[in-house]
């Protein structure tokens, strides 16, 4: 570019340390699935020759000083405050950024969402910053009508998006549209980007047992409740009171409640054939898919979901995925999933049990599923490529409208 290229970076919760040093290896990080999108950022710098600074809230306080690249781990304060003194503490965790960005001299910094309230950003465009904002949830609920002050926070926000921005990176066209509902269509360029995978992380995951006995059900994901895990319970206990004993459960992931939820599933019964596995590693993971005849995201309305990652890889393991409309992005994976009302456990089953005694349909979904797969293997659609993309733009002044979006 014109001139040195230095990129400051808020990656949100990721322990990019630990990614980092897969990466300098030449290696992706063990501990993902998916390319990381830190990786991916690590590649951009590299190809574009910029000093970087990473910071993310992961684990207890770390930094690494190497090359080109400095990367902190600077936890959130008081993690566990609620009401004022949680916001007090987001807005404290993006001043610090602010001026973290500022004494780097970046030029640009890359913020993911979560990491602190969008307005208190529109400070570094005046301190010589670009900012990229990059949302990989939704900016708000879909299902559940936002707060007082929530509505205040969008509010104050809209300016960034509409004016303050260089431009925007979302993972689904359901991020963009709310995006285009805060300012009223009156936004920065927005690009969306897809999930990225390597092809031999899913090699060898054979087709599933045709047998059916039992019928397997696998979920993936943090063990909360607003990941529907008690749900999936609920479901669960159904199934034992109707003597239906052919369709079992595996969860794999750590979570607040990974203790609650085996000691519930004990106390009703149903340990046997709903076995909760903790954090599992990516071999063990590909162990788990093949395991499984379908893969099922519950999450409720009352979490702000993005492109759920699970519904990708369960596309990429040839296997069906049950879930809702809390996940965005459904419209383009249609084929490969069957969808049910948010919320709703009589739907969950009942597509559990249609999927398990209708070998047409499952067969059908399963199809589908290899007919979406190769989208995400195209580093092109990745969201390091989006991001190489706007950064190139903007040295040739091309990133002037949302022709340009790459969205097609």
């Amino acid at each position: 570019m014109s001139k040195a290229l230095r990129l400051f970076y808020a990656a949100g919760p990721g322990n990019v340390i630990g990614t980092y040093k897969y990466w300098i290896q030449g290696l992706d990080d063990l501990s993902q699935v998916s390319v990381t999108y830190s990786a991916q950022f690590y590649d951009v710098c590299d190809a574009l020759d910029a000093q970087a600074y990473v910071i993310s809230s992961w684990g207890e306080s770390n930094f690494l000083q190497e090359g080109r690249f400095t990367i902190e781990h600077r936890p959130v304060p008081l993690p566990q405050a609620s009401g004022i003194l949680y916001h007090l503490s987001h807005l404290w965790y993006g001043l610090q950024l602010i001026v973290s960005a500022v004494r780097f001299r970046a030029n640009f910094a890359v913020i993911a969402d979560g990491t602190t309230y969008w307005f208190i950003l529109s400070l570094l465009p005046w301190l010589g910053v670009q900012v990229i904002p990059s949302l990989h949830c939704l900016l708000w609920r879909q299902h559940i009508p936002q707060s007082t002050t929530e509505k205040w926070i969008f509010r104050l926000s809209r300016n960034l998006f509409a004016k303050y921005c260089a431009a925007i990176l979302v993972v689904s066209d359901s991020i963009s549209k709310q995006v285009a509902e805060l300012t009223a269509g009156e936004h920065q360029p927005i690009m969306r980007s897809l999930p990225v995978y390597r092809k031999n992380q899913f090699a060898g995951i054979g087709e599933p047992d045709e047998d059916r006995s039992p019928f397997r059900v696998l979920f993936v994901g943090r063990i909360e409740p607003e990941k529907g895990v008690f749900d999936l319970l609920e479901i669960a206990k159904g199934f034992a009171a109707e003597g239906r004993k052919n369709i079992s459960f595996a969860l794999c992931g750590n979570g607040s409640m990974l203790d609650s939820l085996k000691l519930a599933a004990q106390e009703v019964g149903v340990d046997s054939f709903f076995v909760c596995y903790g954090h599992c590693n990516k071999q063990h993971m590909r162990e788990m898919f093949s395991w499984a005849h379908v893969v099922i995201v519950p999450t409720k309305t009352d979490f702000r979901e993005g492109f759920n990652k699970v519904v990708v890889e369960g596309i990429l393991s040839g296997r069906p995925v049950v879930t809702s409309a809390v996940c965005p992005g459904l419209s383009v994976l249609q084929d490969a999933v069957v969808e049910v009302a948010p919320d709703n456990t009589k739907e969950y089953a009942q597509a559990l049990v249609k999927l398990c005694d209708d070998r047409e349909f499952y067969e059908q979904k399963r199809r589908g599923c290899l007919d979406l797969q190769e989208q995400f293997y195209d580093v092109s659609r990745s969201w390091g490529a989006k991001l190489k993309s706007i950064l190139l733009a903007i040295q040739e002044n091309r990133l002037v409208d949302t022709a340009l979006s790459g969205n097609k």
